[in-house]
């Protein structure tokens, strides 16, 4: 289980996140919601060690995450795909998930290898199959798609072997039924991995329909917790985020 209690997190005496105490229990599916400057990014910094805490902490299976280098975190199986997609641009897929993995499984002295070991080919195929990135391999990443881009990113998270992964925001940027495609495959990807899944998102149409848990940050402190049903009613969630529509809808 990861676990985040009391967290503290300021800038220049202005607190992004304030008190936040919320548990992802192992397997969980959960969206963390909240208008802009809401400190969702804030709180995924924290978790993956982009940020040091002020106070409070953060844990995975017992374990204090607080103080440990991002290389420690991803480590301790805490994966993130970013908003902006983090890719090698001038790696082709394959190249750059070779090099993920190989990295990742300390073997740095293989990762110019001709031919990677096996057993890295086969995550990397096994990932890219996963992600529907195998007609892709051979693509330079600069010339992907936008949502492939996006794809890839979480790809170079999930060839580290997470047990959470972190998605800020993972259908940015994209138009309707590209932003759907790409919920899909992240709903298949928590599915099958039986991961724990914690994503950010604006779209409340993809939040409703996936998230069976929904946390709410506003001003840096957890407004609210639960599931859609009761997200979309909630008055405080209703006033400073949703506004009324949501809420006429589910009537």
């Amino acid at each position: 289980m990861l676990e985040v209690k009391g967290l503290f997190k300021s800038f220049g005496g202005v607190a992004a996140i304030s008190d936040v105490t919320i548990d992802f229990p192992t397997g969980s599916l959960t969206a963390i919601i909240g208008p802009n400057g809401a400190g969702k990014s804030t709180f995924f910094n924290l978790i993956s060690g982009g940020l040091t805490p002020d106070a409070g902490s953060v844990s995975f299976n017992g374990t204090s995450l607080v103080g440990r280098s991002r290389a420690q975190i991803i480590d301790a199986g805490i994966g993130r795909a970013f908003q902006v997609a983090r890719i090698f641009p001038t790696l082709t897929v394959e190249e750059s998930l070779l090099g993920a993995v190989t990295a990742h499984r300390q073997r740095a002295q293989n990762i110019t290898r001709r031919f990677p070991l096996p057993e890295m080919r086969d995550r990397m195929h096994e990932v890219a199959e996963m992600l529907g990135l195998t007609e892709k391999l051979g693509v330079t990443s600069a010339n992907l798609s936008h949502g492939d881009q996006k794809l890839l990113d979480i790809a170079l998270a999930l060839v580290l072997d997470p047990k959470v992964l972190l998605l800020d925001e993972p259908t940015a940027g994209m138009g309707p039924d590209e932003r759907w495609r790409m919920i899909e495959r992240v709903h298949e990807l928590w599915e099958r991995e039986k991961l724990t899944l914690i994503f950010i998102e604006h779209d409340m149409d993809i939040v409703f329909k996936i998230a069976p848990k929904i946390s709410v940050l506003c001003y840096g402190r957890l407004l609210a917790e639960g599931t859609p049903d009761e997200i979309r009613t909630n008055p405080a969630v209703i006033e400073a985020y949703l506004g009324t529509s949501h809420e006429e809808a589910a009537v």
